[in-house]
């Protein structure tokens, strides 16, 4: 078990976490799409320790997130829930704010449209002004911003046509179909960014 480990994830976890320290300041719970190996939950939830960290993937790997999230034995850091995004239906309550790293390119775009409705319906019920985080690679206004990026949407598409770098304009009308306004567009290292938006309602006061 304890061979399951992402490279990236280590790779991205502290450049991830200087902007979560900016963005996570008030005490909440945030749901993290797309857990994986569980290795960002532990890392935040270590270094973030007035934030509850909520684990949520498909249930094939909570196996490998239940192992992880046991051996860092924190309180933060709650047992993960099984999360199917096109259910449209997560019966999840008491979320603050929502993030996710490298899941839009590998999900199917229904999916993405899937992740965004109901991350609408959880920041809408939020007490506070919650954020949804989403880190990654991404295309802006339909062009590729490396030419690794290009490389690297290529071979996506070459596993699954389904799969592909998405394009910042589109994911920013599917957050505005959802309640949700453009907030900050950060710029990660190996051309990554982590593009947040958050409610409406709030931004605009």
């Amino acid at each position: 078990m304890n061979s399951v480990f992402s490279q990236a994830a280590e790779s991205n976890k502290n450049a991830i976490l200087e902007v979560l320290r900016e963005m996570l300041i008030i005490p909440q719970a945030v749901l993290e799409i797309g857990s994986g190996t569980g290795q960002h939950a532990v890392f935040f939830a270590e270094k973030l320790p007035h934030i509850t960290w909520q684990c949520a993937d498909q249930s094939r790997y909570h196996d490998v997130i239940n192992h992880r999230l046991s051996a860092a034995g924190l309180d933060n850091l709650p047992s993960p829930l099984v999360l199917e995004v096109e259910t449209f239906d997560w019966k999840i309550n008491n979320i603050g704010s929502v993030f996710s790293a490298n899941t839009a390119h590998i999900m199917s775009w229904n999916a993405v449209e899937a992740m965004f409705c109901g991350v609408g319906q959880l920041l809408e019920q939020a007490k506070g002004n919650g954020f949804f985080m989403l880190y990654g690679p991404f295309n802006r206004n339909g062009r590729y911003t490396s030419p690794s990026n290009r490389q690297f949407d290529q071979i996506l598409k070459s596993r699954d046509p389904q799969m592909g770098i998405r394009d910042d304009g589109d994911l920013s009308r599917l957050a505005h179909q959802n309640g949700l306004k453009l907030f900050s567009d950060i710029a990660m290292p190996a051309n990554n960014r982590i593009l947040v938006w958050n409610k409406y309602k709030l931004a605009e006061n």
